[in-house]
């Protein structure tokens, strides 16, 4: 089995150089001086107690791959630009790609299963960053995170048993899950909070906002009769994910945060905006989840550097 991951950043960069590092086939898809970096010098992956340059092969889309039979696409990118990969692999790998979404929201295997027929679901517990060309931080070691997997809509097949074993076998933690969508909308709620990170700086105890987010998220789930894996389902995994210091610096924030402090578009539509949407199907109010999504977009596309604003200037304008 040979892993072509399709967005080489924090989680896809992480998790592709932990699959190369542990002996795995690997492929990274990456691009601008990220690629760049990565054809260059390898990959440098970073953790808490150690760093390692990998020269793992990396090009700039899927018309530079010699496609094989048992590969298997791991999406990475940002939901804005899933899109946009899937007409590249449609025009370049075969139908019947095997592809699993390693990407926040739920929209993605939605997507995927329009244009491909096996579609997997990943929930992604995995802190990491990537601010430099070239350069991705894991900041739990010596287990680097947890990616259950599962297929979409539901259940497990030979692959997604493959792939977890995989994951595993290089400090992954992975269970296969016939409901793993349940655990991508816990993860989902859990997300909504991106959003207020990125414009207000660290996330406080008890903030309004992010309560009154995921109460909305609650309610809308009620109302579409949505499954959602309970509070705690995954504590177990993590007991066993312990963020530390890289050379002495904490990690700055999660993937909107991250997306603000490089300049580059937030995926608050599909987090946030997934609730929004939910709500006007289902006739169920969400101005807080709306706010938060326009507001992110906004500063994403006007240049605003994270903790920008404050809490209590975005509840007033609600």
């Amino acid at each position: 089995m040979r892993f072509v991951v399709f967005g080489a950043g924090a989680v896809g960069g992480v998790v592709g150089g932990r699959l190369f590092q542990h002996g795995h086939d690997v492929v990274l898809v990456a691009r601008g001086d990220h690629l760049d970096a990565i054809k260059t010098d390898g990959l440098l992956l970073q953790d808490p107690d150690d760093e390692v340059r990998l020269d793992v092969p990396a090009v700039g889309g899927a018309a530079e791959i010699d496609w094989r039979d048992d590969d298997v696409c791991l999406l990475a990118v940002k939901s804005q630009d899933t899109h946009a990969v899937l007409d590249d692999l449609v025009a370049h790998a075969s139908p019947t790609l095997r592809i699993g979404c390693l990407q926040n929201g739920v929209d993605n295997e939605r997507q995927v299963l329009r244009r491909f027929p096996h579609v997997y679901g990943i929930c992604v517990m995995l802190p990491s960053a990537h601010l430099e060309p070239g350069v991705v931080q894991a900041s739990s070691a010596p287990v680097t995170g947890a990616l259950n997997i599962g297929r979409y809509p539901s259940g497990v097949d030979e692959t997604a048993e493959q792939i977890a074993a995989a994951f595993v076998s290089s400090t992954l933690l992975s269970v296969p899950d016939e409901a793993i969508m349940a655990q991508k909308y816990a993860k989902l709620v859990m997300n909504l909070g991106n959003a207020v990170e990125a414009l207000t700086g660290p996330l406080q105890s008890g903030d309004e906002l992010i309560r009154r987010a995921r109460q909305e998220a609650s309610d809308v789930f009620d109302a579409a009769g949505i499954a959602v894996a309970p509070r705690g389902h995954d504590a177990a995994q993590r007991e066993h994910i312990s963020m530390r210091p890289i050379g002495g610096e904490r990690r700055g924030g999660g993937s909107t945060w991250q997306s603000l402090a490089r300049g580059g578009r937030v995926e608050s539509d599909y987090l946030n905006g997934e609730i929004v949407l939910l709500g006007r199907l289902h006739g169920v109010n969400t101005p807080v989840n709306e706010l938060l999504a326009r507001i992110a977009t906004e500063a994403a596309g006007g240049g605003v550097t994270p903790g920008s604003m404050t809490s209590a200037k975005l509840l007033d304008r609600l």
